[in-house]
C-alpha cells in the first residue's frame, strides 16, 4: 500500500514484440481472452495511447514523429469504434452534436458539415429524420447508439478503422445488423480494418485474416478460415472449440487448457501460454518461440507445430 501511495507503480507489458502488416481494404480480426492485450493493440495503433518501444508505420510515415498538422491528418484517417456505445456517447450531447462534433475539431469546412452526417447516417442504416438527430443517447436503443457511434467514426471519411468488440454490449438479435453494416461499410470503402473481439465466429463473418493473441503476444497469425478450421496452436485451439463456429469443419481434437491468464507483471519465462499448455516441456520455460511461418501465409509461435 505504502507503494501506491507514493506513487510507484508496476510495470506491465501489455504489448510484447508485436509485429503486424495491414494492407488497404483488409479486415484483420484480433482474438483472445480478456487481458491479452488486443485492446491496447488497437489503441496504439490509432495514438490513442504511445508504445514504450517499437514503432507504428501509417501510409509510410511513423504516427509517433508527426507534427501537430501531420497528427490532425492522422486522426482524420484513422478511427477508433469504442465497445460499449453507452459509454462512447456524451449523455449531455444531442446525437447531432456528437456527429457534428468531430467535424469541428478535424477542422472539417462547415459547408461539408451536413453532407458528410447525411451521408454517414445513410451508411449506417439509420433515417436522419430530426427525432434521431435531437434524441439523446439514453432515448435510443442500444443498436442504434452502436449505428451512430459507428456513423461518427465515419463522418470523417476514414482509411483506417479500430473497432473494439463493437458488439458485445448488444443483445444477440441486434449484433448480426450491426455486422453487416461494419462489413457493408469496410468493402465499399475499401477500409483497413481491425476487428477485435473474443468471439471466433464474429472474427469469421467480418474478417479474412485472424491473428490470436495471448499475454501480450501474437501466437497465431494466419487466414481467418484456416485458423478456425484448422488451429495450430494449443491456445487457439483452445478459443475455437470454447466458442464453437458453425458451419465449419473442424479437423482437430480441441485441447484441455487449465487455470487462468497469469499476472502480467511478471508472465512465464519462456513461452507464455506454457504454464496452461497440454504441449508444455521443459524447452518451453527456456526459449520463447519464435512467430514462423509453417503454412502457407499461416504463422504460429510454438516449439512443436510443424
Amino acid at each position: 500500500m505504502g507503494d501506491i501511495i507514493r506513487g510507484r507503480y508496476p510495470t506491465v507489458d501489455a504489448v510484447s514484440d508485436v509485429s503486424l502488416t495491414l494492407h488497404r481494404g483488409e479486415a484483420v480480426g484480433i482474438v483472445g481472452e480478456s487481458g491479452c492485450g488486443k485492446s491496447t493493440l488497437g489503441r496504439i495503433l490509432v495514438k490513442l495511447i504511445p508504445p514504450s518501444g517499437g514503432q507504428v508505420v501509417f501510409d509510410g510515415e511513423p504516427i509517433e514523429d508527426m507534427d501537430r498538422k501531420r497528427e490532425l491528418a492522422f486522426r482524420r484517417r484513422a478511427q477508433l469504434v469504442f465497445q460499449n456505445p453507452f459509454d462512447a456517447l456524451n449523455a449531455h450531447f444531442t446525437i447531432r452534436r456528437s456527429l457534428y462534433e468531430p467535424l469541428h475539431n478535424a477542422k472539417i469546412p462547415v459547408g461539408e458539415h451536413d453532407e458528410r452526417v447525411a451521408e454517414a447516417i445513410r451508411m449506417v442504416h439509420l433515417p436522419s429524420a430530426d427525432h434521431i438527430l435531437d434524441s439523446y443517447p439514453h432515448q435510443l436503443s442500444g443498436g442504434q447508439l452502436q449505428r451512430i457511434v459507428l456513423a461518427r467514426a465515419l463522418v470523417l471519411r476514414p482509411e483506417f478503422i479500430v473497432a473494439d468488440e463493437p458488439v458485445s454490449m448488444l443483445d444477440v438479435s441486434v449484433r448480426a445488423g450491426i455486422l453487416n453494416v461494419f462489413r457493408q461499410i469496410q468493402r465499399d470503402m475499401g477500409l483497413a480494418a481491425v476487428f477485435i473481439s473474443h468471439d471466433l465466429a464474429l472474427v469469421r463473418y467480418v474478417c479474412e485474416r485472424t491473428i490470436t493473441m495471448y499475454l501480450g503476444t501474437v501466437v497465431e497469425d494466419g487466414p481467418t478460415m484456416d485458423v478456425i478450421a484448422n488451429p495450430l496452436h494449443p491456445y487457439t485451439r483452445a478459443l475455437v472449440a470454447a466458442v464453437p463456429v458453425p458451419n465449419v469443419d473442424q479437423s482437430h481434437d480441441p485441447l484441455p487448457i487449465k487455470g487462468g491468464i497469469p499476472d502480467a507483471r511478471n508472465p512465464p519465462s519462456g513461452c507464455r501460454f506454457r504454464d496452461r499448455c497440454p504441449l508444455a516441456q521443459d524447452r518451453c520455460a527456456r526459449e520463447r518461440p519464435a512467430l514462423r511461418e509453417v503454412r502457407s501465409a499461416h504463422k504460429v509461435a510454438c516449439h512443436f507445430v510443424d
